[in-house]
Formats: C-alpha cells, structure tokens, sequence
C-alpha cells in the first residue's frame, strides 16, 4: 500500500463552534438537546453492529469486554461512556480541547475509565494505534477532506474491526429538517452548526469509504418522529440522518 502524506482533516472553523459549545454537553435541553435525544438510537445502532460482528452478547452485563474502541469527534462523550459502562477499553479524541476537559471530568465523576486525548485522527494513525472499532459520529460532516478522513479512519480500524460513521443525507428533506428545523425554528443547535452543503449522501459516503478497502456491510436511517418526539431506525429511510457501518477485511 502507498503511505499517504499526513495531511490535517480538522477544519479550525469547525472545530471553534463546538469549543464554544463545550461546556453544555450534558445538558440535555442545552444546545446538544438534538444529540441527547439521537443517542438511545445511535447506541442501539452500534451496539447491534458491534455484537454481530464480533459474536457478542448484548444482554450481558459487560459484552464488550475486551474490545478496544475509539471515538474520534467523541465531544463531551455522550457515546464513549455507554461504551466504557459496556465493557470496552474506549479511546475518545477530539480536537476541541475544551470538549475534552468536559468529557474528562464528567467520566470520572461517573467512574468510569476512559483514555480522552487531545489529538487528531492523523496523529493516532501516526503513533500506529489501531482499535477493534472506530466510531466517527456527525463528524464527518464537518471535517475538511471527507475522502482523506475516512482514509484515516481506515488505517486506524484493526483487520477484522468495523468502521461506524453517521452524518446527514443533502438533499431538500435534509435542508427543511436538520437546517430550519433544527436550527432556525426549533433552535436545538445555535444557527451555522450545520453547512447543509457539506452533507454528504450515502452513496457518496459508500463511494469513499469503500474506496480505502472496506466493505461497506449495512446502511441504516435514524428517522425522528414529530408527533411521537421519538427516535427510531429504518432501513428504508436514509432520507435525512444515517449511519453506515464498514469492515476492514482480515
């Protein structure tokens, strides 16, 4: 394989509105309320993955025991400490510092062991770390060469490990919702969380995650019920946010 040049993925711009943000991560009517709200179905989702792949459990106390996880983008670690409680050794990296402090203190008051870095995931390939599952949830989104990101992601997933990604779809349905829904009427997330043209549809997002040598195993919608206020997933609607789950071939 060609060793790619170390390039950044962080975009400075992006990375600055969420260190403003920081310190409401675990407010759940805070500005992180939409990611509150997401998160039972987000973690219902990895964690089907997670057990199908590598033959666990979930009704067990500690299924993932002895499973290495990162999650890069973990922000205040709304995924990370579900995942610690679960039995994995989890890794949580972000670029905010500050989203870092946050999540440091909060695990800890939780009890809960978790190595949070201050670091990128070009710095992780670096050092040659690698996990038997890499996360990367609604960042990709934001970050400045998608393609190279996900490259990255790549190299950081073990032979047999599974990369999972979730972003919003672009197009019209994903504009009225994630955009104006969520930021100019129901005001969930200050106005410009989002670039609606930075969304990626997943056949873009499969295009460039199976253009690094993974196989792309499942896509799967997390669909948001108004009239319910509830959160659901569905194979057939991708329309809006999604997640996409990838395996590094042994």
């Amino acid at each position: 394989m060609t060793e790619r040049p170390q390039t950044s993925s962080i975009d400075p711009a992006e990375v600055a509105k969420f260190q403003a943000m920081a310190a409401e991560w675990w407010d759940p009517q805070g500005k992180f309320k939409p990611l509150h709200m997401l998160n039972p179905t987000r973690l219902e989702y990895v964690t089907t993955q997670i057990a199908a792949q590598f033959g666990r459990n979930r009704d067990d106390a500690r299924p993932f025991e002895g499973l290495t996880i990162l999650d890069i983008g973990c922000g205040g670690g709304l995924m990370a400490e579900p995942m610690a409680r679960l039995g994995a050794r989890v890794t949580g990296a972000d670029a905010a510092t500050g989203n870092i402090l946050v999540a440091s203190l909060h695990a800890e008051a939780q009890g809960l062991e978790i190595d949070y870095r201050a670091t990128t995931s070009e710095a992780l390939a670096a050092e040659g770390q690698s996990y038997d599952v890499v996360m990367a949830l609604e960042i990709v989104e934001h970050v400045a060469d998608p393609a190279d990101f996900i490259a990255t992601c790549r190299d950081l997933v073990k032979p047999g490990g599974l990369l999972i990604q979730s972003t919003l779809n672009r197009n019209p349905k994903s504009f009225l919702m994630g955009i104006i829904g969520a930021e100019w009427v129901m005001r969930w997330l200050p106005k410009g969380t989002h670039d609606w043209r930075r969304f990626i549809t997943p056949d873009e997002l499969a295009a460039m995650t199976t253009a690094t040598g993974l196989n792309v195993v499942d896509r799967c919608g997390m669909v948001f019920n108004p009239l319910g206020w509830s959160w659901s997933l569905s194979h057939r609607d991708l329309s809006v946010n999604y997640a996409m789950t990838a395996v590094r071939d042994a």
